[in-house]
């Protein structure tokens, strides 16, 4: 009897190589196909269709995005593309198929206006280009397909591709002094932990437990990101670098920032048994892992 397939996109991103990593020796009875833009390409909707004619996955774990969140605001129509139009139509096709579709979006379909954890169903607002089109990716996915899990994530890092902790590393050992912004709160991401949890759902929902619709997921404990690039100095012992703190006013950027981005991640632990891991802990084993 054949294995359910899983097809998982973006495979050269943070979260796909993670993905990778996890199931190269352990495939926990599933086949899984990995797609980078050779295979797939959301910039090209119209690859969607014959993939799926020669794939026919069960599961469909969308990672590839648009993540310039700058350089949206004036692509807007490459973002439009890949963070909306090609998940939706991604989602037509799972439901042609009975397939489930998860698929990860972001902390920016929020205002950053808040003053305690977003919930699920806290209404969205975001304030650049870039969040809009993953605000309106989670919307066609899910308009499009029953058999849909949108997982909202926030300040994603890993020992792979380019993400906050591996530049604050690098430019540590560069200068010294580094200025970090105060007033931009939330919650990192190692993606590890995340590629982890998505795993465990789709082992739930191979055994008929667990849900669809909107989650939230990132590790326990809210900092801003100078607190979070303090702990990375302190973890590498790279104190001869001076961090210090610094308002967003003074790194006026072409998108918007949200200023609180903390979510609350209580469904994903109800329904799916997943655990969240505090920050620091999964800050250790990322530089544990970058030091090999």
């Amino acid at each position: 009897m054949s294995k359910p397939l899983v097809v998982v996109t973006g495979k050269n991103g943070q979260l796909g190589w993670e993905l990778l990593q996890l199931t190269l020796h352990n495939p926990k009875g599933f086949d899984f196909f990995f797609a980078g833009r050779e295979e797939l390409d959301l910039s090209n909707p119209a690859s969607i269709v014959p993939f799926f004619a020669k794939h026919k996955p069960s599961y469909f774990v969308n990672c590839a995005a648009y993540t310039a969140v700058d350089k949206a605001e004036t692509e807007q129509e490459a973002a439009y593309t890949v963070n909306a139009e090609s998940v939706g139509l991604i989602a037509k096709q799972c439901s042609l198929i009975n397939c489930t579709l998860i698929t990860i979006s972001t902390d920016y379909v929020f205002d950053g206006m808040g003053t305690e954890p977003y919930k699920t169903d806290t209404p969205t607002n975001p304030i650049n280009y870039y969040g809009y089109t993953k605000w309106l990716g989670e919307k066609l996915a899910l308009e499009n397909n029953k058999k849909t899990i949108v997982i909202r994530t926030s300040w994603v890092y890993s020992e792979h591709g380019n993400n906050f902790v591996k530049t604050m590393l690098r430019l540590m050992k560069e200068r010294p002094e580094l200025k970090v912004v105060n007033d931009q709160i939330g919650s990192p991401t190692y993606a590890a932990d995340l590629a982890e949890a998505i795993l465990t759902m789709i082992e739930s929902l191979e055994k008929s437990e667990g849900s669809f619709g909107v989650y939230h997921f990132s590790n326990t404990g809210v900092i801003s990101w100078f607190e979070f690039a303090t702990a990375i100095r302190n973890m590498a012992k790279l104190n001869s670098c001076s961090v210090l703190p610094q308002p967003s006013s003074a790194y006026p950027t072409p998108a918007k920032r949200p200023g609180y981005s903390v979510m609350d991640c209580t469904n994903i632990q109800t329904d799916f048994g997943v655990e969240l891991k505090p920050w620091e802990k999964s800050l250790a084993v990322c530089l544990s892992r970058l030091a090999l």
